[in-house]
C-alpha cells in the first residue's frame, strides 16, 4: 500500500488537533453557561427565601400563621415562574403557590441544614417542564416551636430551550469550523511544501547535460536549508563524477585507438602483397608489442575496477619500507644512470600490508620521479614515523619543472596527463598514479602531491603499527 502524502498527513493532523480544540471549547462554553444560569437561579431563589424568612419572622403566635399565605402572596406578585411552599412545624402545608409542583420528598422531609442555611439547588422535572429549587428550614417567631420548611422553585424551561438552541448552533459552528480547518490545513500544507516541490522540479530537470543546476539556499525555509545544501553537494559530486567518467571514456577511446590503429595498419600493409617470411615475422613481433601494451592496459583497468568495488583485499604482513625501496633502487639503477639521476633514501620504517601491492605502488612513484628529474639531480625518498600522529610518512621528492596548481587535484585521475596533447610517449597509458592511489587507499593510507618552486613532492601517510 502506497504511503499517504505529506500534505494529507499534515492536513489530517492539523484537522484532528483543531477538532479536539473546538470540541473542548464547545463543551466548556456549554458548561460555563449552565453554571451561570444555576448561579443566577440560586441568587434569585435566595433573594425570595429572604422574603419568606422575613414574613415568618413576624409570626409570634400560632394564630399569626393564618396571615402567612396572604403576606407571601403579596410578596410574590410579579413572579409567575416562581413557586413557593411552606410546611409548618406540624408538617402541615401553610402555603403553596397555585402553580407549585414540588417533589414529595422535599415537602415531607425536613431539609438538612447546611452552613448556608439551605440544601442547595435541586433539579427535577414535572411533565414536560423542568424546575430548579431549594429547601430551607426557617424559624418562626413562635417561641419553642420547631422551624418551618420552605421550598422555593423556579421554572427553568426557558433556560433549557435557550441551551438547546445554543448547543445546536454551537455544534453547527463547530462542524463548519472543522470543515474550514480541513480546507485551511490543506492549503497551508500545500503552501508549506511548495519549496519541496520546487526542489523536485529542479531534480526533474537534471540530466547529464544539465548537472549545473543548483538550489538557492537563501530562498528556502530554514527547515529545508540543510536539505538544500546536501542536495547541492550531491549534484556537485554527480557533476564531478560524470565529468570524470566522460574524460575517462574519451581517454580510454584514445588510448585504445592508437595500438588498434597500429595493428590494423601494419596488418593491412603485410597482407597488401606477398612478402618474405622474415618481413611477416617482423610484423608479428611489432603486433606482439602492441598486444602486450593492450594487455597491460586491460590488466590495469581490471585492477582499478576491482579496487573501486572493494574486491582487492591486501594481505596483512609486516613490510619493511626501507628494504623495498632499496630493492627498487637496485632495479632502477640502470635507468637512473642513463638519466644521470642519483637516488637517496633517508629513514626507515615498516607498515602492515601486502608487499607486492606496495612494491607496485612505490615502483610507479619512483619511476615517475626519475623520469621527470633533470640530469645531475637527485630523487630523495624519506621514511619518517610520527608516533604523535600515529602515522608513518613516506615522501618522494624530485626537482624539475613545477606542475601547475590546476593539474594537481587531477593528477591521480585515470589517463590524465599534464600534457594536454596526449601524444604517445614512454610514460605508458596514464594509469600508474591512479593505481598507486588505489593501492594506498586499500591500505587505509592517504596520498597527496605538492609542487612549487621547481620541486615536486608526493607524500603518503600510512597508519602506524605497533611494530614501528
Amino acid at each position: 500500500m502506497r504511503p499517504k502524502s505529506i500534505t494529507f498527513r499534515l492536513t489530517l493532523q492539523f484537522s484532528t488537533a483543531s477538532t479536539i480544540v473546538l470540541f473542548v471549547i464547545g463543551t466548556l462554553i456549554g458548561s460555563l453557561l449552565e453554571s451561570h444560569f444555576e448561579e443566577e437561579d440560586l441568587m434569585e431563589l435566595n433573594g425570595k427565601l429572604e422574603l419568606v424568612r422575613h414574613a415568618l419572622g413576624k409570626v409570634h403566635t400560632p394564630s399569626d400563621l393564618a396571615t402567612v399565605p396572604q403576606n407571601l402572596s403579596d410578596a410574590l406578585i410579579g413572579h409567575p415562574d416562581l413557586s413557593v411552599a411552606v410546611v409548618g412545624p406540624d408538617r402541615r402545608i401553610l402555603f403553596t403557590s397555585p402553580s407549585a409542583r414540588f417533589p414529595t420528598y422535599l415537602l415531607e422531609q425536613p431539609p438538612r441544614v447546611e452552613s448556608s442555611g439551605n440544601t442547595g439547588l435541586v433539579t427535577w422535572e414535572q411533565g414536560r417542564e423542568a424546575y430548579r429549587g431549594i429547601s430551607a428550614s426557617i424559624a418562626t417567631g413562635i417561641s419553642g416551636q420547631p422551624p418551618a420548611t420552605v421550598v422555593l422553585a423556579i421554572n427553568i424551561e426557558h433556560h433549557r430551550a435557550f441551551m438547546k438552541a445554543l448547543r445546536n448552533d454551537l455544534w453547527l459552528a463547530i462542524a463548519a469550523g472543522i470543515v474550514l480547518t480541513v480546507v485551511l490545513g490543506w492549503v497551508a500544507a500545500r503552501r508549506g511544501l511548495a519549496p519541496v516541490r520546487k526542489m523536485a522540479d529542479v531534480a526533474k530537470g537534471i540530466s547529464v547535460s544539465h548537472l549545473g543546476e543548483r538550489l538557492l539556499t537563501d530562498t528556502v525555509p530554514s527547515e529545508l536549508v540543510n536539505l538544500a545544501i546536501a542536495f547541492n553537494e550531491m549534484l556537485a559530486r554527480l557533476e564531478d563524477s560524470f565529468r570524470r567518467l566522460s574524460d575517462f571514456s574519451s581517454d580510454l577511446a584514445h588510448e585504445l585507438r592508437t595500438p588498434i590503429s597500429n595493428l590494423m595498419t601494419q596488418t593491412q600493409v603485410a597482407v597488401s602483397k606477398e612478402r618474405p617470411a622474415e618481413e611477416y615475422r617482423e610484423v608479428m613481433y611489432s603486433n606482439l608489442e602492441e598486444f602486450e601494451r593492450l594487455a597491460r592496459m586491460i590488466a590495469d583497468m581490471l585492477f582499478l575496477a576491482k579496487t573501486d568495488n572493494g574486491l582487492i583485499i591486501p594481505s596483512s604482513e609486516m613490510v619493511d619500507l626501507s628494504k623495498e625501496i632499496h630493492e627498487l633502487f637496485s632495479f632502477y639503477e640502470a635507468f637512473a644512470e642513463e638519466q644521470e639521476v642519483s637516488l637517496v633514501l633517508v629513514g626507515k620504517g615498516t607498515v602492515r600490508g601486502d608487499s607486492l601491492m606496495l612494491r607496485r605502488a612505490l615502483s610507479n612513484l619512483l619511476s615517475n620521479a626519475i623520469r621527470h628529474t633533470p640530469r645531475h639531480a637527485a630523487v630523495k625518498v624519506t621514511i619518517m614515523p610520527e608516533s604523535e600522529s600515529n602515522i608513518i610518512r613516506l615522501t618522494f621528492e624530485n626537482p624539475g619543472e613545477s606542475i601547475s596548481q590546476e593539474h594537481l587535484p587531477r593528477l591521480f585521475d585515470r589517463f590524465y596527463r599534464v600534457d594536454s596533447s596526449r601524444q604517445k610517449t614512454s610514460e605508458g597509458a596514464g594509469l600508474g598514479l591512479a593505481i598507486t592511489k588505489s593501492i594506498v587507499e586499500a591500505h587505509q593510507g592517504k596520498i597527496q602531491v605538492f609542487s612549487a618552486n621547481g620541486v615536486t613532492r608526493i607524500e603518503i601517510t600510512f597508519p602506524l603499527t605497533r611494530e614501528n
